[in-house]
């Protein structure tokens, strides 16, 4: 794996520490602010509207811009915003920064997608990808527990400037490794970039990956009353267990990203289906304190077992549009942690209690359990439909439909020219001439996807 792909990472611990380390910062925030807890979690839902609005707007603004101009851009001004936020003098300004940060966040997101998958071989894009969340699990982590403790101990203004010079270690790695990547010849056009969302196949990634992110954060928002209130846990105790929610994430997104350029629909049921079980298992089981602390770890590693697969997926049917591809999946996964845990507030509101957050996500990711055996049975069918592609000049670097070589991002030219999903055409690409690949291909990823 290139050393840039794990800046990237780096980069991204930067951004998932700041995104989630307000859960901690709530109640010293609107002491200072002389604002009530609800208005001071509008920061938290100001950065997650942002990152959903941000990503699609950023990726269209930069499209024609030089990769790593845009990525030094957005980090430095995803580390001002940070500056800014450690400096607030008042609710609004604050409030202000945090867009800010979203924004360059999400941009970031989408972009750095983008220049990772470009750095690897077709083969590799899920570890590329984990490599990339791995860092926001490690943010779960380290990142957030660091934040409450600096906010407990030195103020929570001390935390920005923490997460302020984190970003600025990030630029400077951002400057220093990542390779300078041309635009390709055929410079992007928007028109042409829009018609992914043409293909069902996208729409079904983002449902799935929306319905999936949402279904564990319907109940993972309110795991904290649900240890204390329900299963009787001292509040000491919920710093650990968040924890252990993390560790498994980093565990999961190990695995998954191992796991998934070789078995992808297979990592999407099985973790779909596993993280569905242990929310049923969580909303019977949430009284029972050991039996809670288990699942919430256990929950962490199934939701970010399919992590790498989800981004992955997004790029193998929309790999002509790549950093579109990136954006759209930074968007569904924001719209899942925004929607998830407003259907759990929902439901507390309607005095069904905590565990009933637990229900009320097992749902949704049931209904991307059945979404994703849809995408499997229309990817097979197009297979069917379609036993062999040619794809001429440049190796494709996605899923080039009908005939028409992926664009890889940047202009980078990927190492095989795999078209459609067939292991059996990872013909290494030169950049002229032709190449045939079996959209049924019998190596380990003929379903891929």
């Amino acid at each position: 794996m290139p050393a840039a792909v794990y800046i990237l990472g780096l980069s991204v611990f930067a951004l998932g520490t700041s995104e989630f380390m307000l859960s901690g910062l709530l109640p010293p925030i609107a002491d200072d602010m002389d604002v009530s807890i609800p208005q001071a979690g509008l920061l938290i839902s100001a950065f997650a509207i942002g990152m959903v609005v941000g990503a699609p707007l950023l990726a269209v603004a930069t499209l024609r811009l030089p990769r790593k101009t845009t990525l030094v851009a957005l980090i430095a001004t995803f580390g001002v915003g940070q500056v800014a936020g450690a400096l607030a003098p008042s609710y609004e300004v604050l409030f202000a920064s945090r867009v800010v940060s979203a924004l360059a966040c999400a941009g970031f997101w989408a972009v750095g997608a983008a220049v990772a998958i470009a750095m690897v071989r077709p083969g590799a894009r899920a570890r590329a990808m984990a490599v990339m969340i791995g860092g926001l699990s490690i943010a779960n982590v380290l990142g957030v527990p660091a934040g409450a403790f600096l906010g407990e101990h030195l103020g929570w203004r001390s935390a920005f400037w923490a997460v302020g010079a984190a970003s600025a270690v990030a630029l400077v790695g951002v400057v220093t490794r990542i390779p300078h990547i041309p635009l390709p010849e055929r410079k992007p056009e928007l028109r042409r970039e829009l018609t992914i969302y043409r293909d069902r196949q996208v729409w079904l990634a983002v449902v799935v990956t929306a319905l999936a992110a949402g279904g564990v954060f319907c109940a993972f928002s309110y795991l904290a009353p649900l240890l204390t209130d329900v299963a009787g846990l001292a509040s000491g105790w919920v710093p650990t267990v968040l924890g252990l929610f993390g560790a498994g994430a980093l565990v999961g997104t190990a695995i998954g990203g191992r796991v998934a350029d070789a078995h992808l629909f297979g990592v999407l049921l099985s973790g779909i289906a596993a993280s569905t079980v242990l929310l049923a298992a969580l909303a019977l089981f949430a009284g029972n304190p050991v039996a809670a602390v288990a699942l919430a770890f256990l929950l962490g590693v199934s939701a970010f077992y399919t992590a790498p697969a989800l981004n992955a997926r997004m790029f193998n049917v929309a790999g002509a549009a790549p950093t579109l591809a990136g954006a759209t999946t930074t968007a569904a996964f924001n719209l899942g942690n925004t929607g998830g845990p407003w259907l759990g507030g929902t439901v507390i509101d309607a005095g069904l209690g905590y565990p009933a957050t637990a229900w009320a996500g097992g749902a949704m990711t049931l209904v991307a359990l059945g979404t994703v055996a849809v995408a499997l049975r229309l990817h097979r069918r197009e297979d069917r439909r379609t036993p062999s592609r040619i794809v001429t000049g440049g190796a494709a670097g996605g899923s080039a439909r009908g005939g028409v070589a992926g664009e890889v991002p940047g202009g980078m030219a990927a190492p095989g020219g795999i078209v459609g999903d067939g292991r059996g055409g990872d013909a290494r690409g030169g950049a002229a001439g032709v190449q045939v690949c079996a959209a049924t291909g019998k190596g380990p990823d003929a379903v891929q996807g």
